[in-house]
């Protein structure tokens, strides 16, 4: 790792100035937060407006994701090369100009390659955001300010469907990523005129540089490998083959040379304790798991069962209703009850709501869809915050930041990842299921000759007839294609359940060492 950089413990700040630092910075994080929810409902608005598929849309979210997980272990570095001040300043200016080129991109491939752009510059605001936000408190209220940088972590989730749906019917799509530039401007101006004077010292220090090529060229392997696998028929295409290898190859070497380098960019050593590697990768998975759930659900409201890109939103919105409530309960009885009850209740939780899910059918009202969205936030009060004490609980005080780096970067990762896998299965199961579908169908069925009387007294043609029933078809496949995804996940969040118990049981004092170097 990275020699450490000079001991640097600004006073806390007092009266208006705290009050404002505190708004400027939880705005920052919320821009930075709502920009990994808000193009989910705007998904089919982007595609059909840029003439491409749906499933190719979700590059809008993936490629921000990827690029955001590889940027946060650099934050670290950065901050002893540049100071955690100017180098968050950096990062909000930097983000508010590829988001307003983001809403003025063409095409798809450009709005892509800005999103990727995005992603990376925004890397270091949210752990940059919180270590300013720990020196704007004394010492003692470090909890205070925590609970409230969670919440703003967690309100950003809910309102980025409703606002993203609101804007994409009522005004454009490209307003999704327009709105963060006053924003931005806002929360910079303020942030500036108040820590400007107290900036962290810097050093010269060495940056592992082939350990972060070999990081972005096996992580951008294999999401492009997953993103573009369904499109080229997956390992028939040469260009898939290449990918995986690459990734597989890039990977290896990306190990080697981590382990052995002295100043590393991933400290794979943090490996070595058991609850840093269980409740790390039970984060990744858990995440990954609701993050592709959470895309394909408005996907699925709205290109089969009619919804709005605002109605789409507003059945996802009440998943923050318990989730703000309840965190800060979870928070402060931690000391008291073992996190691994809140991880275990908050996977049994998901669990039911992925199987209510999957009883769904095109019958399904508002309020029956929304009832699982609102229990969700329940499980997310419980997910957070204990696996991320369970994860830091065994690191050492000085090598949390590197450890919350670590941690964080495989989370985005997974959920970049995740949100590929879940379309890639969701349209899979489609195809199965609209072909054993169609084998029920023939000239003399009831289920084809009742409707096709319907439509043609309706004055449809022939021609016409056969798109309404294909569209029929293909509506019930989507349905009990996105029923299989929903139970397929409900099976692997009951499968983590027994893997978060393999962790130690954290003490008082290792969790208050969590909770102030979490990013």
């Amino acid at each position: 790792m990275a020699a450490a950089a000079p001991a640097f413990n600004p006073p806390p700040l007092e009266g208006w100035a705290r009050v404002l630092g505190t708004f400027a910075l939880s705005a920052a994080t919320f821009m930075n937060v709502l920009d990994s929810s808000i193009a989910n409902v705007s998904l089919p608005a982007i595609s059909g407006d840029l003439g491409v598929s749906a499933s190719q849309g979700t590059w809008v979210i993936t490629s921000f994701g990827v690029a955001n997980a590889i940027s946060v272990p650099l934050t670290g570095w950065l901050t002893q090369r540049f100071g955690q001040v100017r180098l968050f300043m950096l990062s909000v200016m930097l983000f508010i100009i590829t988001s307003a080129m983001c809403g003025l991109a063409p095409n798809m491939p450009t709005l892509i390659a800005f999103r990727v752009l995005q992603g990376f510059v925004a890397g270091p605001m949210i752990p940059l955001s919180q270590t300013l936000l720990l020196s704007t408190y004394p010492r003692a209220k470090a909890g205070t300010a925590m609970a409230m940088w969670s919440m703003t972590t967690l309100i950003a989730p809910v309102m980025g469907p409703l606002l993203g749906g609101w804007i994409t019917d009522n005004i454009s799509w490209p307003w999704i990523f327009y709105i963060n530039v006053p924003g931005g401007l806002l929360a910079a101006g303020i942030t500036w005129a108040i820590y400007r004077k107290r900036e962290s010292p810097t050093q010269k220090v060495p940056i592992d540089a082939m350990g972060l090529a070999l990081l972005v060229i096996w992580v951008g392997a294999l999401q492009i490998m997953l993103d573009k696998g369904k499109e080229l028929d997956w390992f028939n295409s040469g260009m898939i083959v290449a990918l995986a290898v690459i990734a597989v190859v890039g990977f290896c070497f990306f190990l080697v040379w981590e382990l052995t380098d002295k100043h590393p960019v991933v400290d794979l050593s943090l490996f070595k304790n058991r609850n840093f590697w269980v409740g790390s990768f039970s984060m990744a998975i858990g995440y990954g798991l609701f993050f592709g759930n959470v895309v394909i659900l408005p996907l699925w409201l709205q290109q089969w069962m009619g919804y709005t890109a605002t109605y789409a939103g507003m059945v996802l919105a009440p998943v923050g209703l318990f989730a703000v409530l309840c965190t800060p309960l979870v928070g402060l009885s931690l000391g008291r009850i073992d996190p691994r009850r809140y991880a275990s209740l908050s996977f049994l939780i998901f669990a039911l709501v992925l199987w209510m899910r999957s009883r769904f059918s095109t019958q399904a009202d508002f309020s029956t869809i929304m009832i699982p969205t609102l229990i969700q936030g329940l499980a997310m009060s419980c997910f957070f915050i204990p696996l991320v004490t369970i994860t830091l609980s065994g690191v050492s005080p000085d090598r949390i930041p590197a450890a919350s780096g670590l941690s964080n970067f495989l989370r985005m990762v997974a959920g970049a990842m995740g949100t590929s896998i879940t379309t890639t299965l969701w349209d899979n199961r489609a195809s199965l299921h609209h072909a054993q579908l169609t084998e029920y169908i023939n000239n003399g069925s009831v289920a084809l000759t009742g409707p096709m009387r319907s439509f043609s007294a309706a004055g449809f043609s022939a021609e016409q007839v056969l798109g309404q029933l294909n569209r029929m078809v293909d509506q019930q496949a989507y349905m009990l294609a996105a029923g299989d995804v929903f139970y397929i996940s409900a099976l692997l969040f009951i499968l983590l359940i027994p893997l978060i118990w393999l962790t130690t049981r954290t003490t008082p004092s290792s969790i208050g060492d969590a909770a102030a170097g979490a990013h």
